[in-house]
């Protein structure tokens, strides 16, 4: 397969998936039929009401939840036909996470904490250290890589979980409100490294946000209506 056709291939392609959640004898329908194809260093947002399902659907397409129906391919592989250790492999391997909590390692230091998905995955140490470095740099924490988290900034903090999600080169981001904590100013100095990190690998990126301004930045806007995901524009 050449390169060409890998650019073509979804990175991350949702069909017909639902979700249904049980309740006593209430079934609840959160997702109906959804279907995406996310490409490679493509960045799309997901608006919608709280409580419309958004962080659902970013469990599911991140194999953190399973779907009710449908399927659901990560670089082509069926996350949903896999063990449960094979689906932690393909999230270690191939997807980043960031949520609105930085959820950080206290006990540990903001280089540790960022190299941690390499070290998960038995990486030379060396290596992952290195590795953790340079994307620190990058991102303007140069500084900061000997700090523990409860030495931080909330926005030091965040971006430091931008870090971690981004250190093993992943083939997606997924981001739940990452900046839903954090005031104006910070938030957009968030949004700056999260929308423009500059990399040879480039990654897609699926981002739920209330936030219009940052969700136009994308390149596709979709919103959660009823279950349904529905292109803006």
């Amino acid at each position: 397969m050449t390169e060409s056709d890998n650019a073509k291939k979804p990175v991350v392609h949702c069909k017909d998936v639902t979700k249904t959640f049980q309740e006593g004898d209430l079934k609840v329908e959160v997702l109906k039929g959804v279907n995406l194809a996310l490409y490679q260093g493509e960045r799309i947002a997901i608006v919608g009401m709280s409580g419309s399902g958004k962080s659902t659907l970013l469990h599911v397409l991140g194999g953190l939840s399973s779907p009710s129906s449908g399927q659901i391919l990560i670089n082509g592989i069926d996350i949903n036909e896999t063990s449960q250790k094979k689906r932690g492999n393909i999230r270690n391997a191939h997807l980043g996470f960031v949520y609105q909590f930085h959820h950080l390692l206290a006990e540990f230091t903001v280089i540790e904490n960022v190299a941690m998905p390499l070290l998960i995955r038995r990486a030379n140490r060396t290596l992952a250290f290195d590795q953790a470095r340079e994307i620190l740099e990058r991102i303007g924490l140069k500084d900061r890589t000997h700090h523990k988290p409860g030495e931080l900034s909330g926005g030091e903090r965040q971006r430091t979980a931008i870090a971690r999600a981004l250190v093993s080169k992943p083939s997606c981001v997924m981001a739940d409100e990452p900046t839903g904590n954090l005031d104006e100013r910070t938030a957009a100095r968030v949004h700056e490294t999260l929308l423009n990190y500059d990399s040879q690998d480039q990654f897609a990126l699926i981002m739920v946000t209330h936030n219009q301004s940052l969700a136009k930045q994308t390149d596709r806007v979709f919103s959660l209506e009823n279950g349904v995901l529905v292109e803006s524009g």
